[in-house]
């Protein structure tokens, strides 16, 4: 059975999800170790996209997620346009969660 990032860390592994998030947000490979195997920081990633690595936690930068989408009771397609141009600036994610509208 495949261990955990968490398991990992408390047995002082550095896995290649740690040296792209020391590389990423500039921080000491020891203190990040043992902020993960503490639960202060966690790291997250997409299944179908491996490469997808995000650490969120103690030390590291923040992270912006902007969601937009239509609904039946509000249909603004400037706004959301908007909140796309806001999103490509300053997010490092964007999710769409329209629900309806036309």
């Amino acid at each position: 059975m495949a261990k955990t990032m968490i398991e990992e860390t408390r047995e002082g592994r550095v896995t290649d999800e740690v040296k792209l998030i020391v590389r990423r947000e500039g921080v000491d490979v020891n203190k990040l170790i043992r902020r993960i195997a503490t639960g202060r920081v966690i790291i997250i990633r997409s299944i179908k996209e491996p490469d997808k690595v995000a650490g969120v936690g103690l030390g590291l930068t923040t992270k912006i997620n902007i969601n937009i989408g239509t609904s039946s009771e509000v249909l603004n397609l400037a706004m959301e346009l908007e909140k796309v141009k806001v999103a490509n600036k300053w997010g490092d994610t964007l999710m769409d969660l329209s629900t309806g509208g036309t």
